[in-house]
């Protein structure tokens, strides 16, 4: 405060500088758009849809879990890129959210992996069982 006196700025000059910077704080808040939420809820509303007719249709197996796991990923990610605003957050804060789940399911399938390893290992050692 007293640079500022010093400086020949006064106490009126310090408030409007700082109002500036709250002006200019406030003109860099974006909001989106009613029509970017509208396509985004068509988005889901359309995956929903096919999501709904793989069982329908009688899909079985692999493909039918296969296509409800990525339509409901499609969905998941919609909803965290625009309706959380992950889509307009620094690269750094994506990667703290969205990293460690990718991280669980990498860990998820190596866990997979090796049960059907020892399972077999265990058949082929001791018999199939009683």
């Amino acid at each position: 405060m007293a640079e500022a006196t010093a400086n020949g700025l006064g106490q009126h000059a310090l408030h409007s500088t700082h109002d500036a910077m709250a002006a200019a704080k406030a003109d860099t808040h974006q909001e989106h758009p009613i029509k970017l939420y509208l396509v985004v809820w068509a988005w889901l509303f359309i995956l929903s849809t096919c999501s709904y007719l793989v069982d329908y249709f009688g899909l079985h197996g692999y493909l039918r879990w296969s296509l409800i796991l990525i339509f409901m990923m499609l969905k998941a990610g919609l909803i965290v890129a625009v309706f959380m605003h992950m889509a307009w957050e620094r690269l750094a804060m994506m990667y703290a959210i969205i990293l460690p789940p990718i991280l669980v399911l990498v860990f998820v399938t190596m866990m997979v992996f090796e049960a059907d390893y020892t399972l077999l290992t265990r058949i082929a050692f001791f018999g199939p069982g009683p």
